[in-house]
């Protein structure tokens, strides 16, 4: 049942397994959506949806399958205004009440959906048609007790239109990030580290007494690592060029990291296109004011997380050749992705931020040179998704 829907949410990226979805086939069989469209809008979002970040693409996938469709229990807004115009409750005597037909779902839906296709009108005070006041099994302030109440507040809201809507939009992971996002996600950076690195040097009593215990007294000493923050960070940044479109966002970035006061030291470096035999410490590239990327490895030692940020477009002739750098005023005895190698390899974790969206990465200007420096480098979507696996992998012990 839905089969096509379950792929459907699987390609807008909302990550529905099997067991979900067989679960919710059982609550469909146990009438939890009760035929409703809205209903099964909030149970399958309850049932297959595991975190608020996929609601907006729940909904995009929902509003996409389900347009067009509808059910008796979301009435539109003609039904609606028959009801406007309701007449009192009256008073139902002992013998009336004893007419009434018995509760029956099926049959109750099948005279509802007959009223739809065949009322042209309101009606007050019957027993048959949609209407108020009367003995009809469909509609409000009368009286039956097998029927279902229509109307009063309003209800005639879809649940295509609620998905179209959008309202979890800003839920989203997948879009452009802004300085908060970062700050969130390198604040993980920090609160990872007191668990994976530095030396154990503090003596965790809980530890060293449970030790102890199971060695039978024989005194056990359990050192655990400190709570001081270890992690020392340096940022690398592509800057001018194929990079001016990414200003902003990498602004942001460079801001949310600068702020940062949780890392043992924090170092901001620069390039242009590719990193040759210099590296710059400022935006402007210039030579007179670098250092030589030899250098720059044996001042950072392998602890340092390197975080390259770039698009990684350029022509293979940058990355590739000798004397292949952009700028006519400097020449480059080794090519690039010799040097970019080296950085790989000096340092224990190292990631590639990108801001062109990954869905591009093989089909964009630069395709070709990107997937050069995938090979060297893990390389990520500048995104809050994107930015969580980069900061994942720089925590992963070698």
């Amino acid at each position: 049942m839905f089969i096509d829907f379950f792929y459907l949410l699987r390609n807008y990226g909302v990550p529905v397994s099997i067991t979900e979805w067989m679960t919710l086939m059982e609550a469909l069989g146990k009438g939890l959506a009760a035929s409703s469209l809205m209903s099964f809008y909030h149970l399958a979002r309850t049932v297959l949806v595991k975190s608020e970040a996929h609601f907006d693409r729940y909904d995009l996938a929902f509003a996409s399958y389900f347009t067009g469709v509808e059910t008796p229990i979301e009435l539109t807004e003609k039904v609606l205004k028959w009801l406007e115009n309701a007449l009192p409750p009256r008073f139902i005597s002992p013998e009336e009440r004893k007419q009434f037909q018995k509760w029956d779902l099926d049959e109750l839906r099948r005279q509802l959906e007959e009223r739809l296709r065949t009322q042209k009108g309101e009606h007050h005070g019957g027993g048959n048609w949609i209407g108020t006041g009367g003995t009809s099994r469909f509609g409000h302030s009368g009286y039956n007790p097998a029927g279902v109440r229509l109307g009063g507040q309003s209800v005639n809201k879809s649940a295509v239109k609620v998905a179209a809507e959008r309202h979890f939009r800003g839920f989203r992971t997948d879009e452009t990030i802004g300085v908060r996002q970062f700050e969130v996600a390198l604040r993980k950076l920090r609160q990872l580290s007191t668990k994976v690195d530095g030396p154990k040097e503090e003596l965790d009593i809980d530890e060293t007494i449970k030790e102890t215990g199971e060695k039978g007294g024989l005194l056990q000493l359990v050192w655990s690592r400190g709570r001081k923050n270890m992690v020392k960070v340096a940022l690398i940044m592509d800057s001018g060029g194929s990079m001016v479109p990414y200003l902003r966002i990498c602004s942001q970035l460079f801001t949310a990291i600068n702020r940062s006061t949780h890392f043992k030291d924090l170092r901001f470096f620069f390039f242009h296109n590719c990193v040759y035999q210099h590296i710059y410490l400022d935006p402007s590239c210039q030579v007179r004011n670098s250092i030589k990327t030899e250098d720059f490895l044996r001042l950072l030692g392998p602890e340092y997380k390197v975080i390259f940020l770039g698009d990684a477009s350029m022509a293979p002739s940058e990355l590739l050749m000798v004397d292949g750098a952009i700028d006519w005023y400097y020449s480059n005895p080794e090519p690039g992705i010799v040097w970019l190698k080296r950085i790989a390899d000096h340092f224990n974790h190292s990631v590639w931020l990108n801001p062109i969206p990954a869905a591009y990465w093989n089909r964009t200007f630069g395709s070709y040179t990107i997937n050069l420096i995938r090979e060297v480098f893990p390389m990520y979507e500048l995104t809050v998704e994107g930015l969580e696996g980069a900061i994942k992998k720089l925590m992963v012990r070698k």
